[in-house]
């Protein structure tokens, strides 16, 4: 396929003002040894956007935003956060270092610290908050999540849903302006699901800008303000839900949607 061709069939964003964006790929690629898992991606996240990523297993949804957070880096393009580029030698400066917080598919968190030491940690520690300010704003967080009961309680203690709403908890108390969602609930039984998709919905209805890769198409068509469609490492598609369901015209996507949705 020639440049042109290419370049007609993927999708970009109409490029946006700096000031309203929060998170930005600028033709992105990276590579796994011999195998490029990223390519040439172009997306812009607007500040209080709701973005769900979705696509079969090894697309690059994970690997696109663990870019955004450092946790991978990229090879070519740039990615910027808060007009800040990031990967390679270019980490966050320290005082934008947690405008961005992430949950991930495995909770992550401490098992030997409680949920309130594990929800206090990084604030006191990273931020120089002192325990009575940082255990205020903990509780006050896991009583948004509906688990301030459980805040003496060590992680093994509770059940998936709430270890996972312990982790949202966690990355909050950071207070960051963007959220990262890893699939946050594909390791939980299929009735813990709802609560953690719940606890999402809350956040959204708040504003907070959101980037969440997940398969829970139904999360995606009540919370989402555009889908991004990734296979083989490429953007194949960027629409909102109402047209990414109904009106599709990547019979990928079609494809990807008959399977998922029964």
């Amino acid at each position: 396929m020639d440049a042109m061709a290419d370049a007609q069939r993927r999708p970009h964003d109409e490029r946006l003002p700096t000031s309203t964006v929060a998170v930005e790929f600028v033709g992105v690629h990276k590579w796994f040894g011999a195998l490029e898992v990223l390519k040439s991606i172009n997306l812009q996240v607007r500040r209080n956007e709701r973005v769900v990523v979705c696509g079969p297993s090894g697309s690059g949804k994970s690997t696109l935003i663990r870019c955004i957070i450092g946790l991978e880096e990229h090879q070519a393009g740039q990615i910027y956060v808060e007009g800040v580029e990031v990967g390679g030698h270019r980490r966050l400066a320290d005082s934008r270092r947690w405008t961005v917080g992430m949950v991930f598919q495995q909770f992550n968190l401490f098992p030997h610290l409680t949920v309130l030491e594990n929800c206090t940690l990084a604030p006191q520690k990273v931020k120089g908050l002192d325990r009575a300010t940082s255990e205020k704003q903990a509780m006050e967080l896991l009583a948004r999540v509906h688990i301030a009961d459980q805040a003496h309680k060590y992680p093994l203690q509770l059940s998936g849903g709430q270890q996972q709403r312990a982790a949202i908890a966690r990355a909050l108390c950071m207070q960051p302006q963007i959220m990262l969602f890893d699939e946050p609930t594909s390791s939980l039984d299929p009735e813990m699901v709802m609560e953690v998709l719940e606890t999402m919905k809350d956040l959204a209805l708040g504003g907070m800008t959101m980037i969440c890769v997940t398969h829970e198409m139904g999360f995606a068509r009540e919370v989402a303000d555009r889908i991004v469609f990734m296979d083989q490492g490429e953007i194949l598609e960027i629409a909102p839900p109402s047209q990414f369901f109904a009106a599709s015209g990547h019979p990928r996507v079609r494809q990807f949607l008959a399977q998922v949705i029964r």
